[in-house]
């Protein structure tokens, strides 16, 4: 339980500095700016009744998914709705905090779709989560009181009472940096094999897929015959199965 409360203590002390630094206020302000602006752009095209991502084939596992919500009629412009209303929270200073307590659930939602479609746009929908989590972070003060643990009191003037440091966080903004890479890094080896966002982009890939041939009937699984994401990597992973036995075969003999 100590140990528990010690975290806590370092974790608030970290927070009240980092409230206290005027490079952090600029960081939550573009966090704002840049998950609002996508909202914006995403819920204008639901509220003009548009396909979303018009360019992605219909075939495409995501594809499958944006097709059939656009054919949901006005739930597609609640959406649209929904999240221009919630962007524009973000951008108001007094109702950022709701805002961001609102777009956490639903970016979360589309970042597990992405991730479980296989989608490119895993590292966008990543970033726009880690921001997201730096705003809950930012307010942290504002929820810290449905936590079960013990608080801890800040001693002295609060932060908008005292004067904002120039300090720039070289360690933060590093680590943010870092971050970011390993997110890119670890989405370029996640998985074996990945759909693409058009037929071109999927071939494209086949050649440096350790089975060429199945790269490209998992391509061909997914925008010609129209097959869903699983049944097709299920063909993809017998595809390689059989070559291996092949490869393992020929070696014995």
């Amino acid at each position: 339980m100590k140990n528990k409360v010690g975290v806590i203590t370092r974790f608030e002390q970290f927070y009240y500095e980092a409230k206290g630094n005027k490079w952090f206020h600029y960081f939550a302000v573009f966090c704002r700016i840049m998950l609002a602006l996508a909202f914006i752009i995403s819920g204008l095209v639901k509220i003009r009744g548009e396909r979303f991502a018009s360019g992605l084939s219909v075939n495409n596992p995501l594809g499958h998914y944006f097709e059939a919500l656009y054919h949901t009629g006005y739930y597609y412009t609640f959406i649209g709705v929904a999240q221009l209303l919630i962007a524009i929270l973000l951008l108001i200073p007094r109702t950022a905090f709701l805002g961001a307590l609102m777009y956490f659930p639903i970016i979360l939602n589309i970042c597990i779709l992405t991730y479980a479609v296989r989608f490119e746009g895993t590292r966008g929908t990543t970033f726009m989560i880690l921001a997201n989590l730096y705003l809950l972070f930012w307010d942290y003060e504002r929820i810290k009181y449905i936590l079960s643990f013990k608080q801890v009191k800040e001693h002295g003037p609060s932060a908008r009472e005292k004067q904002l440091s120039n300090k720039f966080p070289f360690l933060f903004f590093g680590s943010v940096v870092a971050i970011l890479a390993a997110v890119i890094f670890l989405n370029n080896i996640i998985y074996d094999i990945r759909p693409g966002n058009s037929p071109e982009e999927c071939t494209n890939g086949c050649p440096d897929n350790s089975d060429p041939k199945a790269c490209e009937k998992f391509c061909d699984c997914i925008y010609n015959q129209g097959k869903p994401l699983d049944d097709c990597l299920e063909e993809y992973k017998q595809a390689k199965e059989r070559k291996n036995d092949s490869l393992r075969t020929t070696t014995n003999k």
